[in-house]
């Protein structure tokens, strides 16, 4: 359980933070841009929510958890040390990524095929989402360049690769099953 009775400490004034296992980092470090991105993704997701339907909320839900989750995993470096610790990291697990396909699935098997590439918008849950696509792209692209310099989760990558997809189908599902989705002309505007 984590207690939190201050919320300033004054330790990042000089520019550093604290990793999951204590080590400090410049603020500017890769690791810490890949779980502020993921922590980006989650206040995103927060706004999405606010247009969401009971069912949708209810998979957001889970999301914005596995959020936290997959940041606490990528604050916590050193994974060949992780049976070495006090207290065993966070990581984000093949059952997470699994679960994100099932829904892909269920969502998708309902939408007609795309013909087209879709502009994002439509109603505001769609064009939150798009948002929220992007943002899980960006942290995708931040965490697979970690793992050129550091060991890192494959599980974590993953679950953002899918994740960006999820976003995409729900996107879909949210402008009327596809059936309001703004689609993209090629040199309309020429």
């Amino acid at each position: 359980m984590v207690v939190l009775n201050k919320i300033y400490t004054k330790t990042g004034d000089a520019g550093e933070t604290a990793l999951g296992n204590g080590a400090r980092v410049a603020k500017h470090a890769l690791r810490v841009a890949a779980y502020g991105t993921t922590d980006e993704l989650n206040a995103t997701l927060g706004v999405a929510r606010l247009h969401s339907s009971a069912d949708m909320d209810e998979m957001l839900s889970r999301i914005q958890n596995d959020l936290f989750d997959l940041g606490a995993d990528l604050c916590r470096p050193d994974m060949e040390r992780d049976g070495e610790s006090e207290y065993p990291p966070l990581r984000m697990i093949e059952a997470q990524v699994l679960r994100l396909e099932k829904e892909i699935d269920g969502m998708n098997a309902d939408l007609d095929p795309l013909r087209s590439f879709i502009l994002p918008g439509g109603s505001p849950l769609s064009a939150h989402l798009h948002i929220c696509r992007t943002v899980a792209r960006r942290a995708e692209r931040l965490c697979v360049e970690l793992a050129t310099m550091e060991s890192i989760n494959a599980e974590a990558v993953k679950y953002l690769n899918r994740l960006s997809d999820w976003f995409f189908v729900a996107a879909r599902i949210a402008n009327n099953n596809g059936k309001d989705d703004v689609l993209w002309v090629p040199g309309a505007n020429r």
